[in-house]
């Protein structure tokens, strides 16, 4: 019961945040509040492990954008006539970029140890991928529904 009070405050907020703040900020809440979910972490556990987790989102979200997203779009604009010294570049910048973001995902996983069990790690690595399966699931329904 507890759960589910928490999780509809949550919702409701998330409508207001929203409003406010945009898509990101909805979507950042429901992930927030999945995880949350999945992973029943004790207050204890919740106040060390946000501050990590959210440190993490925001450097790969900041490769995703500042790296990724540029490489990939210089990828469809360039492919046809680019030489295959530039596609030799974009392909070392890309395993660079992803490389990081692995980087970043094994020092998530080496600080989360000495907070939660490795089973909650686990289970947070189950539940984002969950989680993108949803959001991905629940985009084509939108798709599906537009006129």
């Amino acid at each position: 019961m507890k759960k589910i009070l928490f999780i509809l405050i949550l919702l409701v907020s998330v409508n207001a945040i929203a409003q406010r703040g945009g898509k990101r900020e909805k979507i950042k809440a429901l992930k927030v509040a999945f995880i949350t979910d999945k992973l029943n972490l004790t207050a204890k556990e919740s106040q060390k492990f946000w501050p990590i987790y959210n440190a993490f989102e925001e450097e790969t979200n900041a490769i995703r954008h500042r790296e990724i997203r540029v490489i990939r779009k210089e990828i469809r604009d360039d492919l046809e006539t680019m030489s295959e010294a530039d596609a030799n570049t974009l392909i070392k910048r890309l395993n660079a970029a992803e490389n990081k973001m692995h980087k970043l995902r094994i020092g998530l996983s080496e600080k989360l140890i000495n907070i939660i069990p490795a089973k909650k790690i686990i289970q947070l690595k189950i539940a984002e991928d969950d989680f993108r399966r949803k959001m991905l699931d629940e985009l084509k329904k939108r798709k599906r529904e537009k006129p």
